[in-house]
């Protein structure tokens, strides 16, 4: 099923600027992180086009340079940039639908299972493998909403390697079965999600650690119209599992995670979103380190070319070779 990909590259409402400026046009080797993850895209090959929602001005002067130009061999699609994530995400996929004209149209019937892959702006070090592989495995599961999981060994490539020696470190997830981040690999069919309105909401709380915006979006959720008090505990208890976690409780922070199996987290955002979601995990680490700090991109900058070649290399061992820009799935499987 060839699957169209829509790149998230707005610059308004939740997104952080970096340096001063949208972190989607920084550059790391001379190239702009949104370019990155565009040019990765050709080498996907369940990805047939691609559509990037920003600043259509700058959006389209990046992808003018003659050596992206040749490098880009599949359908682009440039889309102004609207008020929020979720109506850029939205107001995007209503013009990729068949047919749809330049104002979009509403999915009808017909168009509820049509999937999306949904990524961010800001992953230089992801690789077509890593992302194929997700793809694959999202279909395979046959959920509406597949979100991406890398576990925190798979990141620890990225971590300061010795004194003197700069690195990256994340926030994680504290659950039961470890500690993880959410890879910003999002397979969704959008027509069939219920809530969609929560998918803003949590994206734009996903850095928030004041007591009193947690527990009003706590509250909230509480009175959501299914499964609110499920979610709310969840919810509550990854916060102080979170907070415990950057204090260095490090034993109240695993006592806390007991209490948050993947299989639980997973009903309650299910129910919460009147759709059915799943966890899908990827064993390369390159597509859960985004570029939110001017530290991160300090580092990045300066041991790019070091982690983008481990991340190539441990994505080759592990889903075999990446096929040439602009082969499609028909040519050959890639990861498992």
């Amino acid at each position: 099923m060839p699957i169209r990909a829509i790149v998230t590259a707005g610059d308004r409402r939740a997104s952080k600027a970096v340096h001063g400026d949208s972190k989607v046009y920084l550059e790391i080797a001379s190239r702009p992180l949104v370019a990155h993850v565009v040019c990765v895209l050709q080498r996907v090959p369940e990805i047939s086009e691609v559509w990037v929602v920003g600043d259509a001005q700058r959006l389209e002067a990046v992808f003018a340079r003659p050596e992206l130009r040749e490098e880009i061999c599949k359908p682009l699609h440039v889309v102004p940039q609207f008020r929020n994530l979720y109506e850029n995400g939205w107001e995007t996929y209503r013009r990729l639908l068949p047919g749809a004209g330049p104002e979009g149209r509403d999915p009808g019937p017909e168009d509820l299972e049509l999937p999306v892959l949904y990524l961010s702006a800001d992953l230089p070090f992801a690789t077509p493998q890593e992302i194929s592989t997700f793809v694959r495995r999202a279909l395979a599961e046959g959920c509406d909403y597949s979100l991406g999981l890398v576990s925190e060994e798979a990141i620890a490539p990225f971590y300061a390697s010795g004194p003197g020696q700069p690195g990256i470190r994340m926030a994680y997830f504290n659950l039961r079965e470890g500690r993880f981040r959410q890879s910003n690999l999002h397979l969704i069919r959008p027509g069939r999600i219920g809530n969609r309105h929560y998918i803003e909401e949590m994206y734009e709380h996903r850095h928030q650690r004041e007591f009193g915006s947690i527990v009003s979006l706590a509250w909230r959720l509480l009175r959501s119209e299914r499964g609110g008090l499920v979610v709310f505990g969840y919810y509550a208890l990854m916060h102080l599992a979170a907070f415990a976690d950057r204090r260095g409780w490090q034993t109240l922070a695993d006592w806390l995670r007991r209490w948050l199996p993947l299989a639980r987290i997973r009903r309650g955002v299910s129910a919460l979103l009147r759709a059915s979601f799943c966890f899908v995990p990827t064993e390369a680490g390159g597509c859960a380190v985004d570029i939110d700090k001017e530290h991160d991109y300090d580092v990045s900058v300066l041991r790019y070319a070091e982690w983008h070649k481990a991340q190539q290399e441990l994505a080759e061992r592990l889903y075999g070779p990446a096929l040439p820009a602009g082969a499609s799935d028909a040519d050959g499987e890639q990861g498992s």
